[in-house]
């Protein structure tokens, strides 16, 4: 605690005066009936001193005086820790990327740093260490007032490149910082010429480095390919203690998180690894890897083709029979790699002109001399060529192949041979297929046989159970020759009508390293650049193009930010990590004091509130005078005391939690905590959106468990279905709800893409409607009263659209006409939901912030529905909704 004017503390020794000067009241008059002036003569006057003022009274007025000096003195709390230095205050704060998880914190410490210079009469001048977005480098201002400098705090963010120091301190040595005292915020990072940044500061005057980060930087680098797995990696500067556990999301574009991995940090670890297991199908979807918790330029990690494609390319000896359904060369394999694959078709220059993991040929010689060197590049850059034998392989081999083939084919079965069809042995254990079960039904007719070699064995993946070769490979450059000694078609055998086939092609696939990004010259334009806060938006004015193969030793800047570069059909991620130097913490400042980010927190000031606190006691000491002295009878004193009481005071007072006081909104508990927590904030949203642009009034919602609580409060319930299936107490309690006229929104959130985030939960739809007490059911159309209760709505989208609204279909006139319960699938929640900075956290899929607006407009309506029933379903209304329709 300290004061702004502590002299006038001085004032407290008058108090004893004012004791002896308060002591003092004037007697009470008393009503006395005069005689005539006669019957005054003779009579002696009574002498009378003045009464003594009772000790609580006089307590009183002293408090009061006493509130009155300590509020004039200006006490302050939180006033300790000095600021360096006696003349103009220099602010510096490093807002790099690194800043930006913390920022909050820093940007406090740096508004109590300024108000403790502007109790102190000093003028402030601030340095941001990052570059701006256009380039500008870091340049300090000049001694300004503290309300100027609060204004330029106001402008700093974070920017997605590390500061530059060097610049900082070259603008530093061109001014004269006469007494001048420093206060630093630093990122805690290391970065070029940082000695020659802190000596700079050191030679101006005394300086204050605050610091008190709650972990140490974090920085995500670039996944790498490990087989089907996702290796996510995680650097930070090492810490003596235990970190935290870093927790990283993978997300799809549209802001859905599909998966989630740990990465365990222990005591000065410098990071960490984890990896995503995801099947192709839904790693392809995968747009960005986000680190849990604070964001931050490094908290996020760009995905491009490399990581989440396999392009594998198709090609046969005829494309025009190719697709034939059932007897096509390829027909099989689009149908067995397009779920987890990129699939291309075209002539094999086509295909090759573009970047591909995987090229399959079915029956198809490479005897050109052109498109031999165009495949013998592809598989020395670490392509994976897979080949199926045929007619024409089996003719005409070429140098294409794992091992050397028998000219011809064999037949094992058949009506012109004595054998019967082979059967495939179980895989060798350094298959790739190793752990494929191998199902009997799986025969083979016909096949191309290898030539006996010493090394035939080590290049065997599959075999038939007379150990003939069914699969073989070998290595070529950085790439693998593969070849299927059978047909893609069900002519040598029935192995493509199997789901064996499927998990073979899936195994090779895997094997492959995706794509690599263009190593060509060609410089690539920014389409979207991160921020500090690591959110996707246009490039600056400053960024310029660059090519990829200098992604790793251009440092981002604002010429070169992280984000997207490239044509929109081929992006490329070039990420934070990009051109960074490990991690490394940065050098201390020789002779500098540190504190903690509290040290110099926000302050507040009391002195207002204790002279309203004096005011209001005075107030009560004229009360209580008038009332001695019998001027002020004890009834109307009391009812002054009650009229004295602040307004202000009584609009404080907490809110009743009863729910009959508060009309309020409410949501059945379902016992998962995720869940519970979407329908809170989503409620809480709908219900400020209802605040803000209609009449009525909703309180804050609330959770109720059916059979526990009375639901008869609450005239709109939400029900998000989970697969728990609720117990008969709890139906009984909701069937008794709806039949007293209370409405039910049960959304089973699984329309669309939400079908994976809450599988079954149709299923258990089906069986809660047995138990409740559902009315028929007809879709929500335009003509239902529930679609025009206060917007006209057409739609009735949620997070997610296009599942239909179901509402009771016949007409009920013992409840006014309305539905007793409303059914879909949208997840209204989470379209509604609202964080703590009124942020929306979950994206609305497809249709963007419109969506949005549209499924509050649904909440709308609903409330109004739940308000007021069929209201507006009179006839009354209809004149003046087929103007609004303009019919």
């Amino acid at each position: 605690m300290s004061f702004e004017t502590p002299w006038l503390l001085a004032a407290l020794a008058l108090l004893p005066v004012l004791w002896w000067l308060l002591r003092v009241t004037p007697p009470a008059p008393r009503r006395q009936s005069f005689p005539a002036l006669r019957l005054l003569l003779g009579l002696k006057p009574a002498e009378e001193s003045a009464a003594r003022t009772p000790l609580w009274l006089l307590a009183l007025r002293l408090l009061a005086a006493g509130l009155i000096i300590l509020g004039l003195a200006g006490p302050i709390s939180g006033g300790g820790g000095a600021l360096p230095g006696s003349g103009p205050l220099l602010l510096v704060i490093d807002n790099s990327w690194a800043a930006a998880a913390t920022w909050g914190a820093r940007r406090d410490a740096a508004e109590g740093v300024l108000d403790r210079a502007e109790r102190a009469g000093r003028p402030v001048a601030v340095l941001a260490t990052a570059p701006l977005p256009d380039g500008t480098p870091p340049r300090p201002t000049p001694p300004m007032p503290v309300a100027d400098a609060r204004a330029r705090l106001a402008a700093i963010v974070p920017e997605p490149w590390p500061p530059a120091r060097a610049e900082a301190a070259a603008a530093l040595a061109a001014k004269s910082w006469p007494n001048a005292g420093i206060v630093y915020l630093p990122d805690d990072l290391a970065a070029p010429d940082e000695r020659g940044f802190a000596a700079a500061l050191a030679a101006i005057g005394p300086v204050l480095v605050l610091q008190g980060a709650p972990m140490p930087p974090r920085l995500l680098l670039a996944p790498r390919v490990a087989g089907e797995a996702l290796a996510v990696r995680l650097a930070q500067l090492p810490v003596a203690g235990p970190s935290p556990p870093a927790i990283v999301l993978a997300e799809t574009g549209d802001g859905r998180a599909l998966a989630q991995t740990t990465i365990t940090l222990g005591p000065g670890a410098a990071g960490g690894e984890a990896a995503f297991r995801l099947p192709p199908e839904i790693r392809n979807q995968l747009a960005r890897l986000v680190l849990a918790g604070p964001a931050s330029a490094g908290s996020v990690v760009l995905l491009d083709e490399r990581w989440r494609r396999r392009p594998v390319g198709l090609a046969a000896a005829d494309a025009i029979s190719a697709e034939v359904p059932l007897i096509g060369d390829l027909y099989y394999l689009r149908r067995a790699l397009s779920p987890y694959a990129e699939i291309r078709e075209g002539n094999l220059a086509d295909l090759l002109a573009r970047p591909l993991s995987v090229l399959i040929l079915a029956d198809r010689p490479i005897a050109d001399a052109d498109e031999a060197a165009a495949v013998a590049r592809f598989v020395d850059g670490g392509g994976v060529l897979v080949r199926f034998a045929g007619p024409r392989l089996a003719e005409h081999p070429d140098s294409f192949l794992p091992v050397r083939l028998i000219t011809g084919d064999r037949a094992i079965g058949g009506a012109m041979s004595w054998g019967q069809p082979a059967h495939l042995a179980p895989f060798p254990p350094t298959s790739p297929f190793a752990g494929l079960s191998v199902p009997d039904e799986v025969t083979i007719t016909r096949q191309v046989l290898a030539e006996p070699t010493a090394a035939l064995a080590g290049q065997t993946w599959a075999a038939l159970s007379d150990g003939t070769p069914l699969v073989t490979a070998a290595a070529r450059g950085a790439g693998r020759v593969v070849l299927f000694h059978v047909t893609a078609n069900a002519d040598w055998s029935n192995l493509p009508l199997s789901g064996l086939f499927i998990e073979m092609l899936r195994r090779i696939v895997g094997l492959s390293a995706g794509i690599a990004a263009p190593r060509d010259a060609a410089p690539l334009a920014p389409a979207e650049t991160l921020d500090g806060f690591g959110v996707l938006g246009p490039p600056g004015s400053s960024a310029r193009p660059l090519a990829v193969a200098a992604f790793a030793t251009t440092p981002p800047s604002p010429a070169f930010p992280p984000g997207l570069y490239g044509p929109e059909n081929a992006r490329v991620a070039r990420n934070l990590a990009d051109g960074l130097p490990p991690l490394a913490a940065e050098a201390a400042i020789a002779g500098a004091r540190v504190a903690d980010y509290g040290a110099l927190g926000r302050t507040r000031a009391f002195g207002p509130d204790l002279l309203a606190a004096a005011l209001a006691l005075f107030a009560l000491d004229l009360l209580l005078s008038l009332f001695l002295r019998g001027v002020l009878r004890a009834r109307w004193a009391a009812l002054a005391l009650l009229l004295a009481v602040p307004v202000a005071g009584r609009a404080e007072m907490p809110a009743s939690d009863n729910p009959a006081l508060q009309t309020r909104l409410a949501y059945v508990v379902t016992g998962d905590e995720d869940v519970d927590r979407v329908s809170r904030s989503g409620l809480a949203g709908l219900s400020d959106y209802v605040n803000e642009h209609t009449a009525a009034s909703l309180a804050a919602p609330t959770a109720v468990t059916p059979g526990s609580d009375d639901l008869s409060f609450y005239p709109l319930l939400y029900w998000p279905i989970t697969t728990v299936p609720p117990a008969a107490g709890e139906v009984a309690a909701l069937n008794d709800y709806m039949s007293h006229g209370g409405i039910i929104l049960i959304d089973t959130r699984d329309a669309d893409a939400g079908a994976a985030f809450n599988p079954g939960g149709a299923a258990m739809l089906r069986r809660l409607g047995v138990a409740l007490s559902i009315p028929p059911l007809a879709p929500l159309t335009v003509d239902h009263v529930l679609a025009r209760t206060f917007y006209l709505l057409r739609d009735f989208p949620g997070r997610y659209d296009g599942a239909t609204v179901w509402v009771q279909r016949d007409q009920d006139r013992s409840n006014d006409s309305v539905s007793p319960v409303i059914i879909g699938a949208n997840d209204w929640a989470a379209a509604w939901a609202t964080d703590a900075d009124g942020h929306h956290p979950y994206a609305v899929i497809p249709g963007g912030e419109r969506q949005r607006l549209l499924a509050y407009r649904f909440g709308v309506n609903l409330v109004m529905y739940a308000l007021t029933g069929n209201y507006k379903g009179d006839q009354v209304h209809v004149p003046a909704l087929l103007e609004r329709l303009g019919q």
